[in-house]
């Protein structure tokens, strides 16, 4: 009721950014004289999703679940995410234009049953990177993304189809709560990723 709201101190909290987050992550880890991996404390950070408290929180469960240590396999296996390896490939594979290879890499992820959310995100955020190194190429990555990999796949995929990869890959996440099942969505999102290419391309 407005009556209650006028009497009551109100704080409209904002999302701490990914790097603050990390740095206090890693600030605690140190302090305590935990060994940590750098790319699983981004993966906290980023899973904190601004709040400090909720990445706290996913450090003390990482902990428990790694009996003591902070690695990032460990942390891709709490969180659900994908291994790199396997985003970076599907990059390569669209780079090549290699639709049917990029199709049976895409059975032999399903059957590792990949968070089909999670792959987009993953995807999209490593295509947003390559053309952060391609238009500044001075940018050096972070973490996940280091910065030897960026300058190989911006050299690999030209920046008109990471533009279009990246927009692909966004309405493929949006497509899953409307497609007949998500394997439908992970596949026809890749075949328009090549299908739509310029006929130049390649």
């Amino acid at each position: 009721p407005v009556t209650v709201l006028s009497r009551c101190l109100q704080f409209n909290l904002k999302r701490l950014p990914v790097t603050l987050i990390g740095a206090r992550l890693r600030h605690i880890l140190q302090a305590e004289q935990i060994a940590f991996e750098p790319a699983a404390v981004q993966l906290l950070a980023q899973a904190g999703d601004g709040s400090m408290r909720d990445a706290l929180s996913l450090l003390d469960q990482l902990l428990a679940y790694g009996a003591g240590g902070v690695l990032e396999a460990d942390a891709r296996a709490m969180l659900g995410t994908v291994e790199r390896g396997h985003v970076v490939r599907i990059a390569e594979l669209l780079a090549r234009a290699d639709g049917p290879g990029l199709l049976e890499y895409a059975d032999t992820l399903e059957q590792r049953s990949p968070e089909d959310v999670v792959l987009w995100q993953q995807l999209a955020a490593l295509l947003e990177r390559v053309a952060l190194k391609q238009l500044v190429p001075a940018f050096e990555g972070d973490e996940l993304h280091p910065d030897e990999l960026l300058a190989r796949l911006a050299v690999l995929i030209v920046p008109e189809d990471v533009q279009l990869f990246y927009q692909t890959a966004i309405l493929g996440r949006r497509d899953l709560a409307l497609a007949p099942d998500a394997r439908t969505v992970f596949r026809m999102s890749l075949i328009r990723m090549l299908a739509f290419r310029p006929a130049s391309a390649g």
